[in-house]
């Protein structure tokens, strides 16, 4: 009976080696946010405000992304566990009984057996090598129920973390976006002319047409170091963190084809120059929304469109890194986010950033200069 019993309770052994550990995941992504709350109160006295603030930001963004991801593992490993334990209910009742009554009897009655001395020799030696086994799998039940009271732990004060980490994000963006209007430290390579500029956007009729005209909007001598990302060809990472779900040429649901890429984001999330590049263009164009154009090198345009809120000035050049917009749409409710990791669901990419590469005049595969995956 007892060898019978330790068989059919072997589903508790391997189990917690077989899986990763999704609490540890959550509680170091909560680390991550509080990291990011510390940074944010540094970033008021850092000396360049505009770098600490953007860190700032993207720390807030990826711990909020590990803090989801590792809440939606939690709840779908804290399901899986439940499951099996009520699925062999019966089985762990039974092995409880029998350590219970292990407990209770005295030892030299357990070894005793019917059939006289040789059977007690042999239940006696069925029992030491048993014994081990069956202690490995009540090990093995304490453990799944301890982790299931950490993940339910876990859950509980998700609310409050998510909603201390978006709220310490939008306060970082709220900041980041002060910082960069004060800022007077970058250097500039001309001084635009708005009127050209606003004459430009009511003569053109397409983005051909626009960047085509672009050297009609410098209104002064162009001065400074222009970047060269020439040497970065393909190696140049996406400027907003996401997925590319349509490539260049391909047609969208309306069967209109760009020759541009478009990147899923998150909502809100944070823009960045992808290289150094003087900003050649920022504001509202034609059907793209905000549009911001980037020169990264001689006759080269990034043009980079469908962004809620924008940053910089034309005629600046801009740092690698540099922020320069946010993207649309709001952060779900807490309640709704919850609700979505509880259910397996990962992090929506709700919102769309338009990313296309010119070459002299015309566009080109944006695959040539950035590292699609």
């Amino acid at each position: 009976m007892i060898r019978r019993l330790a068989l059919c309770l072997s589903f508790c052994a391997g189990l917690a080696q077989a899986q990763s550990d999704p609490a540890t995941a959550a509680l170091a992504a909560s680390d991550r946010l509080e990291q990011a709350s510390v940074m944010l109160g540094q970033a008021e006295t850092a000396s360049d405000r505009v770098a600490a603030l953007t860190a700032t930001v993207q720390a807030y963004e990826d711990g909020l992304v590990a803090l989801r991801d590792g809440l939606r593992r939690a709840a779908i490993r804290q399901r899986a566990i439940e499951a099996d334990l009520n699925a062999r209910s019966g089985e762990v009742a039974r092995l409880l009984g029998v350590l219970e009554t292990m407990g209770r009897a005295p030892a030299p009655l357990l070894l005793l057996h019917p059939s006289g001395p040789t059977g007690t020799a042999r239940s006696g030696m069925m029992v030491a090598e048993v014994t081990p086994a069956l202690q490995s799998e009540v090990e093995n039940l304490r453990a799944q129920l301890e982790e299931v009271a950490v993940l339910r732990q876990l859950q509980d004060g998700a609310a409050d973390t998510l909603r201390d980490g978006l709220a310490g994000a939008q306060e970082a963006r709220a900041a980041l976006a002060v910082a960069i209007q004060d800022r007077t430290d970058l250097p500039r390579r001309y001084a635009e002319d708005p009127v050209q500029t606003a004459l430009l956007i009511a003569s053109t009729e397409t983005l051909d047409a626009f960047a085509s005209g672009l050297s009609m909007t410098i209104g002064g001598d162009v001065t400074g170091e222009a970047p060269d990302a020439t040497d970065l060809r393909g190696q140049i990472a996406l400027p907003v963190q996401g997925q590319v779900i349509r490539r260049a040429g391909e047609a969208d649901a309306a069967g209109i084809a760009r020759p541009g890429i478009i990147i899923a984001a998150r909502p809100r999330a944070l823009v960045t120059t992808p290289v150094a590049a003087t900003l050649r263009f920022r504001g509202p164009l034609l059907d793209y929304g905000n549009v911001l154009i980037l020169e990264p090198a001689a006759d080269v345009l990034f043009v980079i469109a469908g962004l809620a809120e924008v940053y910089g000035e034309p005629g600046q050049i801009l740092p690698e890194g540099a922020p320069i917009g946010l993207m649309g749409g709001e952060s779900p409710p807490i309640d709704e986010i919850l609700t979505e990791t509880a259910s397996g669901g990962g992090i929506r990419a709700t919102e769309t950033l338009y990313l296309e590469v010119r070459e002299g005049q015309g566009p080109v595969d944006p695959a040539t200069w950035f590292a699609l995956q």
